[in-house]
């Protein structure tokens, strides 16, 4: 595999929301997540409609590259990382992390190309913009690359971009000629910047792709704070998949787009969540079957060593999600 990195940006960790000064009364939970797309939109509506402060939470939504959250975690710099995909590899070479709850049963990506390419065997040869190396996005779009008759890591050269807005201004620019969007990335590229939309991974694969990923000493020893964290988030989960409205004027307020971009982002996005946060079975043993073959392990890894949904459950029956 061929690898540049490009930082677009001038830092690679930006802070969603700063929290006001006069919360020093709560409690400060430090999350990461990879990008600005809707993979995270139950941690931007907890947030947004104060769910987390009534949990007596101070939520700090860190964005930073999958890699370094990991990293982070473990150092007990970050409390939790939202791309669990990411977290669910480190945890298969023995980073001591655990999920939590899911928040994607699906992966939430489109191979988006550029308006003069329409077919993946056209790609040969093609720049890929990608958040993180060895990330959730960066394995979705060799995915579909392979499924369109591709060698993804002999065909393609990929770049460092952190994040997808500015991965969609190099796709513009034509510094990259491929990427993988979410929404509502990948309606502003069809519909604004006409780039074609060549495969959906979303129906293409399973994928635990993002929800809360946390050190076992803090499932251990934080059980309580964990519950109220899990609850915020649940909520915002809740009011994504059962208040239209509410989400799509959070989509176009967030990332300045019309309603009907917005309406359509959201629509798109909602058969990848999970209900209450915990994926079937098999979309789980897929998801692991998948990340064995790429990690050259011999059998894919167990789910009861890699996922605890005791504190998610508790949730469950508080909130009475189904």
């Amino acid at each position: 595999m061929k690898l540049k990195i490009i930082l677009f940006t001038g830092a690679l960790v930006a802070v969603f929301f700063a929290a006001p000064v006069c919360a020093q009364s709560l409690q400060r939970v430090r999350i990461a997540y990879a990008s600005s797309g809707l993979n995270y939109a139950d941690l931007f509506l907890a947030k947004d409609k104060g769910f987390f402060r009534e949990e007596g939470i101070e939520p700090q939504l860190i964005q930073m590259s999958s890699n370094i959250a990991i990293t982070a975690t473990m150092a007990g710099e970050i409390d939790g990382q939202a791309s669990v995909g990411s977290a669910l590899r480190a945890m298969q070479r023995g980073a001591p992390l655990r999920v939590v709850t899911v928040t994607l049963r699906r992966p939430l990506y489109w191979l988006v190309v550029r308006s003069e390419l329409r077919s993946i065997k056209e790609l040969k040869g093609k720049t890929a913009a990608v958040s993180s190396v060895g990330g959730s996005q960066q394995l979705r779009a060799k995915g579909m690359l392979a499924a369109g008759g591709l060698d993804p890591d002999k065909d393609v050269t990929y770049v460092q971009i952190s994040d997808q807005a500015t991965q969609l201004q190099a796709l513009v620019s034509n510094s990259v000629q491929i990427t993988a969007l979410s929404p509502p990335w990948v309606a502003v590229a069809r519909d604004k910047f006409k780039m074609n939309v060549l495969d959906s991974a979303l129906e293409r694969f399973a994928g635990v792709d993002s929800g809360l990923a946390v050190p076992i000493k803090f499932l251990q020893e934080n059980r309580e704070l964990l519950k109220r964290i899990l609850r915020a988030r649940a909520r915002g989960n809740r009011l994504y998949l059962d208040n239209e409205q509410e989400a799509v004027d959070l989509v176009a307020r967030l990332y300045r787009v019309d309603q009907k971009t917005a309406l359509d982002s959201v629509r798109a996005a909602r058969p990848a969540f999970t209900t209450n946060g915990i994926p079937r079975d098999e979309e789980i043993k897929e998801h692991l079957a998948v990340d064995a073959q790429m990690l050259k392990l011999p059998k894919p890894a167990s789910p009861a060593e890699l996922f605890d949904f005791s504190v998610q459950r508790e949730v469950i029956r508080e909130l009475g999600l189904k």
